[in-house]
């Protein structure tokens, strides 16, 4: 996990380097997701990673140990949770983010390497520090599919997520503004979507990385 600072600016991780990519809970700054990922591709236009099979990774849950998708939706942002270690099941996750933008896309394939589809997830623009990155999910995504055809997803969360309080007026308004960039980007088949993504396949040689002790661990510096 090397990571140096250079003339004030973040230097890029090499291509097989493992490190977290971290979400923040909401309205709160515990970390609540953490999962350990292989770089792909890091340069001043893209970071691509890989979430392979397999992969131990940290997730919330009620305190009850209940999946948080298991509440019902007017109690799932207010009932008390906790994390805790889990296993990334199924196919592995593609994620790219370019620097500074309110999303990342991920691309999921069914088993075989079907691909299935591209998915936007949007949060805030990725935060660049010693082991990795950090964000926070801002509820509403869009998913993408092969034949080019879009949908929103989770329209219901994010207007849950505002009545609870976890999101203001105006946050919620740079969301939706980010969203409907996010679609311009499709309707035009922008990159990462135009970019042939689909057909990539990892290193077999990668091994899945490990979750760290301290992947809470409060970074030391952090570059946007």
């Amino acid at each position: 996990m090397t990571h140096v600072e250079a003339g004030g600016s973040a230097a890029y991780w090499n291509p097989g380097s493992q490190i977290l990519w971290r979400y923040r809970e909401n309205a709160g700054d515990r970390i609540h997701i953490a999962r350990p990922v292989t770089v792909v591709r890091d340069d001043g236009d893209l970071l691509a990673v890989w979430l392979a099979p397999g992969t131990e990774c940290v997730k919330p849950v009620l305190t009850d140990g209940t999946s948080v998708h298991a509440e019902p939706l007017e109690t799932r942002y207010t009932k008390p949770r906790t994390v805790q270690r889990d296993r990334w099941f199924g196919t592995g996750v593609l994620k790219l983010a370019r620097p500074g933008e309110p999303w990342s896309v991920w691309l999921f394939w069914e088993p075989g390497w079907q691909f299935k589809n591209w998915y936007v997830n949007l949060e805030e623009p990725l935060a660049r520090w010693a082991g990795g990155v950090d964000s926070e999910d801002h509820f509403l995504d869009i998913s993408v599919h092969p034949d080019r055809t879009w949908g929103w997803r989770d329209e219901d969360e994010f207007a849950q997520a505002q009545r609870d309080g976890l999101m203001d007026e105006r946050l919620a308004a740079r969301v939706a503004e980010a969203g409907r960039a996010a679609v311009e980007v499709i309707r035009r088949w922008g990159p990462p979507f135009s970019d042939g993504w689909q057909h990539w396949r990892p290193d077999p040689a990668w091994s899945v990385p490990a979750l760290p002790d301290d992947w809470d661990r409060t970074p030391a510096h952090v570059s946007t």
